[in-house]
């Protein structure tokens, strides 16, 4: 099988990644935090390690980087530890349900209030959405660094000087863009929240929430952290208030590798790579009258993501077909019903072609063969 569906889940990992994680197996056996004998310390270096190099990539302190489940973990934290009572927070209309369900969850209980803004081909256009929807309510702006189904990056720097403007958290969603383009919190990010196992090349099971600590995130689950052990309250400081129970030691090391990995050879050289798959599948894909692709020329930049239809089959269809000839990519609605609704593709969705640093021109070159078997 050729995975062109790693915006899902990146397959295969660096073999870097592979040997950490043997190697976590082995020899990092300890609870960290939790003991002062030699495996328990030797186990903490070693994640403290990765916390650090996460913090690095992200322009944090080590402190305040929390190791998550994955970035939907990681989101329901922010969103529901930094929510206040009675405010209003603005999502855009392209949100991952990772976004859209804890804000819509809240907003259900009588906590909070929300409102969409459209996201635009124009990014003014987009920014502008946004300003229109504050209210002296607004403590909030959550929205994603790019769309996992159109590829579409939005405006996030604007978005984060906007929120600084108005004294708004904002909170992005960096599951599909970190590992692919350059992000830091210095671009305006309040908290940053990230999956380990898409771009970044670390285990599944892992994510990340990295903050610059200008607001408060309570907890949404409280538990042993290896300190204040007396004290009944969660501790105050981070990153212990958000990580509750023994950390995942072996993703977490893994986790630290891969971004290691990504820093080594660089965000601009594997968006070229990965940008240069998508236009060379995009160009072929526009010269069979029965294939759509859900991409807008008026759009500034995309991520390496590209969605598309084949006239007369389903999405799904369409995938289990490439399936069957070898090709593994995603049919359906991607958990993002609101993206999907934006460009009109409910109820079937699109096929999601999303490669890797990993994957080849030859592989691309395959894939547009089998697409135009179907096509033709």
């Amino acid at each position: 099988m050729i995975n062109f569906d790693n915006s899902a889940t990146s397959f295969p990992k660096p073999p870097v990644v592979k040997k950490a994680v043997i190697e976590a197996m082995t020899r990092y056996g300890g609870n960290p935090g939790r003991s002062g004998h030699n495996i328990s310390l030797e186990t903490a270096k070693a994640v403290y390690s990765a916390r650090a190099a996460a913090a690095d990539f992200f322009g944090a302190e080590p402190d305040n980087t929390v190791f998550a489940q994955n970035c939907t973990h990681a989101l329901n934290m922010a969103i529901k530890g930094a929510a206040s009572q009675g405010s209003h927070i603005i999502i855009s209309s392209l949100e991952h349900n990772s976004v859209a369900r804890p804000v819509h969850a809240l907003s259900a209980q009588g906590k909070c209030t929300y409102s969409i803004a459209e996201v635009r081909p124009d990014d003014s256009e987009t920014v502008e959405n946004f300003r229109r929807l504050i209210t002296p309510q607004t403590r909030m702006i959550v929205c994603t660094v790019g769309s996992n189904v159109t590829g579409q990056i939005l405006p996030f720097e604007q978005i984060g000087r906007l929120c600084k403007e108005h004294n708004i958290c904002f909170i992005a969603d960096g599951a599909q863009a970190c590992g692919v383009i350059p992000i830091k919190l210095s671009d305006g990010i309040n908290i940053l929240c990230t999956s380990g196992h898409k771009s970044l090349y670390g285990p599944s099971g892992t994510g990340l929430l990295v903050t610059d600590g200008k607001y408060n995130i309570e907890p949404i689950i409280e538990g042993g952290t290896g300190s204040e052990s007396l004290v009944l309250e969660q501790p105050e400081y981070l990153p212990d208030r958000l990580e509750s129970g023994t950390v995942n030691t072996i993703g977490a090391i893994g986790l630290g590798t891969g971004i290691n990995f990504v820093k080594k050879l660089g965000t601009n050289r594997i968006y070229e790579h990965e940008n240069t798959l998508c236009r060379k599948f995009i160009s072929a894909m526009r010269k069979l009258p029965r294939v759509t692709v859900y991409r807008d020329d008026r759009v500034k930049s995309y991520l390496p993501v590209v969605s598309f239809n084949i006239d007369g089959m389903t999405a799904n269809e369409t995938a289990a077909r490439l399936n069957e000839m070898g090709f593994a990519l995603r049919g359906g609605l991607h958990c993002s019903g609101l993206a999907h609704s934006s460009i009109g593709t409910i109820p079937d969705g699109t096929v999601r072609f999303s490669p890797s640093v990993f994957n080849t021109e030859k592989e691309t070159s395959e894939l547009i063969l089998a697409v135009k078997k179907l096509a033709i």
